[in-house]
């Protein structure tokens, strides 16, 4: 990335589409110029339902973006839920030029170029490589290897695929939208650096991030993207059991979720009686519960999920390298004790997400920001900016991103 660069990050989510638009500062780090959501039901169990509502909500968050930020966006980069996504784990030997002039920047690019060959199956396409780890000709493994005085490099990656027909609608959206696709990311990998701690950064670890629609599954060992999945459930199924079960209106069973949500009966203190106010039961329209009804419906949906998950990890083979589940996402961060109902089903360690940033980001645009972060990174890239035409003089855009106050933080 250079100082300067503009970033313009899109995820596409169940119940919205947010926006992010991040620049490059003078320390080359992101500063949020501005974000953007828009709701949007355009997308059901991972699936896209509705092309034209899902590139209206774009449309409606680029417009307003650009008002904010007075910059005219013609591209960004995008999510890709997991159940969509194939990792290929690929490592070649390059030779260097020679051992003693070091490695080149051109060294890595050609090295780079040369792990992506591979056969990609006819339903496939490639989104993404991510380099992953570099070894000397001595064995000795370096972050980076620039300068580094070595016969031969050898480069171990992750090609990212993608199918091709999501991908091809993918396009079709944004081009309704007026705006090019710079790249296509997949959820929990650009969540990563947000998601973990430094420590956790180094450890084999599954970020599960639990949305409105859906649970994101993301495998790392190490620094090496392993494993991707979706499972289509996730905090909007829970607010659907309760108005269903307690036969209340979905706002009135979203609320008590939220006031009342916790994972696990065993933890209640106090059993306290529950006035429902949209019951429709018109034989007893001024129904009262206990709390522990309500939480016994939060329970089951949420052991369900953990469930599938645990199932899932395990017929993949990957339960035993597991060692730690970090949790995240709107749809289970505020059901309190959701850590320890993962921890018994999963039989892992489990916890909420520590991430340094993570506490200081609206929930609404974390997967978006982790996108933008992600992308500006990325090593070896060319150019990371998204395609932007200024409305005003460049020096105010450098101005802008020193002095425009960021909302966007909580």
């Amino acid at each position: 990335m250079a100082i300067g660069d503009i970033i313009v990050g899109i995820d596409i989510g169940t119940s919205k589409v947010s926006t992010v638009v991040g620049g490059v500062n003078n320390f080359s780090q992101i500063e949020i110029i501005c974000s953007t959501s828009c709701k949007c039901a355009g997308i059901k169990k991972g699936v896209i339902v509705d092309e034209e509502e899902v590139s209206l909500a774009i449309s409606k968050t680029i417009k307003e973006a650009e008002e904010i930020s007075n910059l005219k966006i013609n591209s960004a980069y995008t999510t890709i839920p997991g159940k969509y996504i194939t990792i290929v784990q690929n490592s070649i030997v390059k030779e260097t030029k020679e051992k003693y002039a070091g490695i080149t920047v051109k060294d890595i690019t050609s090295a780079i170029i040369q792990v992506k060959d591979i056969e990609i199956p006819e339903d496939k396409v490639l989104i993404d490589i991510v380099p992953d780890k570099f070894i000397l000709d001595d064995g000795k493994v370096v972050d980076d290897p620039i300068g580094k005085f070595s016969s031969n490099l050898t480069l171990t990656a992750q090609i990212i695929l993608a199918e091709k027909e999501y991908r091809k609608k993918l396009v079709s959206i944004f081009k309704k939208a007026n705006i090019e696709i710079d790249g296509i990311v997949p959820i929990t990998l650009a969540e990563r650096n947000l998601i973990l701690d430094v420590n956790e950064l180094k450890e084999n670890v599954m970020i599960l991030d639990i949305g409105a629609g859906n649970t994101e599954i993301g495998v790392f060992s190490g620094s090496s993207f392993i494993y991707n999945n979706t499972i289509n459930l996730g905090g909007n199924n829970i607010t659907s059991d309760i108005a269903y079960c307690l036969n209340i209106s979905r706002e009135e069973a979203d609320k008590l979720k939220r006031q009342y949500g916790l994972a696990l009966k065993s933890y209640i203190d106090n059993d306290n009686n529950i006035s429902l106010n949209t019951c429709k039961d018109i034989n007893n329209k001024n129904k009262t519960i206990k709390s522990s009804e309500l939480i016994e419906i939060i329970e089951a949906r949420i052991e369900e999920i953990f469930t599938l998950v645990n199932k899932d990890i395990m017929a993949r083979g990957l339960k035993p390298s597991i060692n730690n589940v970090v949790l995240t996402g709107e749809g289970i961060v505020n059901i309190s004790k959701s850590d320890m109902a993962g921890k018994i089903i999963l039989n892992i360690p489990v916890k909420i997400s520590t991430g340094r940033l993570i506490s200081t980001i609206k929930s609404t645009y974390r997967t978006s920001y982790a996108l933008v972060r992600y992308i500006a990174a990325r090593p070896y890239a060319d150019t990371v900016s998204s395609n932007i035409d200024a409305k005003i003089e460049k020096h105010v855009i450098k101005d802008l991103l020193e002095k425009i106050k960021d909302f966007f933080y909580s």
